[in-house]
């Protein structure tokens, strides 16, 4: 992963974050419910010491802090964690939040109940290497008996397929409509590639079109198993998204030697 490439795409989105909800605050409780559920239902009733570490603007960290949870967020865009505190704050929550390579995590170990990293985060890290010490961060800061949520794009399916694009999703705002979607450039080997992420916002004369590029590895459920696994994870469960009510499948694990309660 080029640290420069994404964090630059992401401090570039992060004022425009929110236009790809049709309305993010209801978005943020929907998503807050999902995983208060999840972590419940292995865990036992909160609340329960959260790290998100891959926050972005907050989504999920504000809506876990509304619901009682402690969150901390991190994420490795400054511009994004800024506004995740301001959001945060806005609606009467606390969310202390850093800047950070989640390869690199600043907290002590096993100072976690959870450690969250949902809307796709990991596959920004573009080789085994990589992705394999940040599980191991996440794995490090948390409790013996922690739990680790993963979210990811349902890569086996686009790896089949390798779509060139994404449906545009169009939310209303006070401005009026916010049209977003992607294109994709497969690289040749088959689980790279380059999105380019559009937003066309409304303008006085028509049209403000922005337009932010990142790269992405595919991974699979099979790769982003066997990483957890050799990154030090058990009791390793896919939950569908028909059945846990996430817009992206979504992955549970246990520390290894770490028996489930």
């Amino acid at each position: 992963m080029s640290d420069s490439s994404v964090r630059a795409f992401y401090d570039a989105l992060a004022p425009d974050y929110h236009r790809m909800f049709v309305d993010w605050d209801a978005g943020m409780a929907r998503q807050a419910a999902v995983f208060d559920d999840l972590i419940g239902g292995r865990l036992g009733a909160g609340p329960h010491r959260i790290l998100d570490c891959a926050c972005g603007i907050g989504t999920q960290a504000i809506g876990l802090a509304r619901v009682g949870h402690q969150v901390v967020g991190s994420d490795l865009s400054a511009v994004a964690v800024a506004r995740a505190v301001a959001e945060a704050a806005a609606r009467g929550a606390a969310l202390p939040a850093v800047a950070a390579d989640m390869r690199r995590l600043p907290f002590g170990p096993s100072g976690f109940d959870v450690v969250l990293c949902a809307d796709n985060a990991l596959p920004h890290l573009l080789t085994g290497q990589d992705v394999e010490a940040a599980l191991r961060e996440m794995r490090r800061v948390l409790r013996e008996d922690g739990l680790l949520v993963l979210t990811v794009r349902d890569y086996d399916e686009a790896r089949r397929t390798r779509p060139a694009a994404t449906p545009p999703q169009v939310s209303q705002t006070a401005a009026g409509k916010v049209i977003t979607f992607q294109l994709w450039q497969w690289h040749e080997d088959g689980e790279h590639y380059d999105l380019e992420h559009f937003q066309l916002v409304p303008a006085a004369d028509g049209w403000d079109v922005r337009v932010r590029r990142t790269p992405y590895w595919a991974l699979t459920r099979r790769q982003v198993t066997d990483l957890a696994d050799a990154a030090g994870f058990t009791d390793l469960t896919w939950h569908a998204s028909a059945l846990s009510g996430y817009y992206q499948p979504v992955l549970t694990a246990r520390p290894v030697g770490r028996a489930r309660r």
